[in-house]
Parts: C-alpha cells; structure tokens; sequence
C-alpha cells in the first residue's frame, strides 16, 4: 500500500495552479494574474491569484491553500464524528472563471485533500474534486466535448468511474429552492479513498489537467462571438443562481467559513457582476427558453 505523503500533494496543487493560470493567460490574451500571498494565524497559508478586466475573462480567480488546525468546525464533525478530537490539515487548488462574453460560459473547477490525525489511531483521510461548466448560451458540442474529456480522463481509473462521478455533480450543484441545475455539470466527487493513495493522487491530477484541457477549446472557440446587451442582462441574471448556490449550499465556502478561513479567498468565487429579477420568465421559443427547456436538468450528454 502506498504510503500517505502531503508534501507530495501540496508540491503538486501548486504546480498545477501554475498551469492552470498559464493557460488561462494565454487564452485570454491581455490580462495577467495578480497574486496575494497570505497566511493564516491558525495554521497554513496560501497564493491567491486574480484576473480582471481581461480581454476574455472579466474576473476569475485560481486558489492554492493549505490550511490546518486542532479543532474540525461543526459543520465537519456532524457528518463525520470520527473527526472530533483530531488535528487536520486540508490543502487544494480552486478556481471559478467568469468570462465576458455571455457565448463562453463560467466554469469551477477544485482539486483537494484532507488529513485528520489522532495519535494511536489511524489517519482519516481523502481526496475530493471536480470540474462543472455553467453556460449561458449553450452549444452542444462546447458540452459535448466538455463531457468527453471528462470521461476519456476517467476511462483508466475504471468503466463506471465518469457515470458514478457525473450522477453526484448533478446531484451536488442543484438548487432545490429553483429546481434546476447549476448549469450542465461534469464531475464531482469527494470523500475519495477507495484506491490507495497514488491511485487516487493520479486521478486528482488527471482530473487537474483535463479541467485545461475541456475549458481553453470552449474559449477560443467563442470568445469571438458578438453578443447583444439583452445577451449581457440575461448573462449577469443567470450569475445570480452562482450566488445564490455558493452561499446557501457550497460545502467547501461554509467549510472555509466557518473553519476561520481567509474570507476573501473563498468568495473570490463571486461574479464581479450578478442581478437579480423578480419572476422573470424566459420568452417562448428563445435562446433564454431553450437553456432551461433542454440544459438546465441532468442528462446523458454522450
């Protein structure tokens, strides 16, 4: 069995944080990263990194954090009573890109481990992950190819792996008070430690790099795309369900939260701009119509 190595991880979440803004650099093509190096006084620290104002992405932010501490939040120990009374340690790569253009959608995508440690007794630990596309105006094959790359970089780790994956992002980035998805998903997982612990460090990174590899064709593809101020309206409108579902049901913000997290790091995932409407209702027959007829509820996508 493979022995548990943090530093292995950690080393690794940075590298990928490294490539991930890279590529999103290049694709955008004006903007740059700014970075925040922070500490936290409970253990731990981080490198935020910020991108506004580009000729693409209007604000996106990519993550790196490792954080630690002696006491779990509640929120950890209710679902888990293993966990009380144990150090931990939590590290992870997470990032959400809002683009400009209504055509290109926003994307989330976070790669992470968690330790918790007692003395005499075995480590508790996992990985968790993910990726999952909101569009705004879909096109099929920008989620089709989405999909694909999803389930190619599951293939190795097993035939059932992307549907079982797949079925808990649909499940996981639901609004129940809207009853509707997030937007058209991809995967999720989370208390992963099925296989030992490079197993399951390869499909971290294999899902690491398949978020570049689903995300950066979507942009080029329609970054230059014209798009309509009523375009715009109904992009920043769509943005308000980001809110509302980072706020009321994203385990790793109230986690962050409540653990004595850095607060402007975990709601970097925020839109730069987001409204809200009372009882709106898409127009018959249009491209608003179509997103909530045929997109906004799980489906099989290959």
């Amino acid at each position: 069995m493979s022995q548990i190595n943090i530093e292995q991880v950690i080393e690794f979440l940075k590298t990928l944080q490294d490539q991930i803004c890279s590529a999103l650099e290049q694709a955008d093509g004006d903007a740059k990263f700014v970075e925040d190096l922070w500490q936290r006084e409970e253990g731990g620290g981080g490198r935020t990194r910020v991108i506004t104002n580009g000729a693409v992405i209007e604000q996106g932010g990519v993550n790196f954090s490792t954080v630690s501490g002696d006491k779990l939040p509640p929120s950890a120990t209710a679902h888990r009573p293993e966990l009380a009374g144990r150090t931990w340690q939590a590290c992870g790569v997470s990032l959400v890109i809002h683009p400009k253009n209504p055509h290109i959608p926003t994307s989330h995508a976070n790669v992470r481990f968690f330790i918790a440690e007692k003395e005499g007794e075995e480590p508790v630990w996992w990985f968790g992950g993910g990726f999952d596309l909101t569009p705004f105006y879909p096109v099929k094959e920008d989620v089709i190819h989405w999909h694909q790359t999803a389930a190619d970089l599951c293939a190795p780790f097993g035939d059932s792996i992307y549907d079982e994956h797949k079925k808990w992002c649909d499940e996981y980035f639901y609004l129940k008070h809207r009853d509707e998805t997030r937007g058209v998903g991809g995967l999720f997982f989370d208390d992963l430690n099925c296989w030992d612990f490079d197993t399951c460090l390869n499909y971290i990174k294999a899902v690491g790099q398949g978020f570049i590899d689903a995300y950066v064709p979507i942009i080029n593809k329609r970054k230059d795309t014209p798009f309509t101020e009523h375009q715009r309206q109904f992009q920043l409108y769509r943005r308000g369900r980001y809110v509302e579902f980072n706020l009321v049901f994203d385990r790793g913000t109230l986690f962050g939260l409540q653990s004595g997290g850095r607060t402007e790091s975990i709601l970097m995932s925020m839109p730069p701009l987001a409204r809200w409407e009372y009882n709106y209702q898409p127009e018959a027959s249009s491209q608003e119509a179509e997103l909530y007829q045929h997109y906004l509820k799980p489906q099989r996508w290959l």
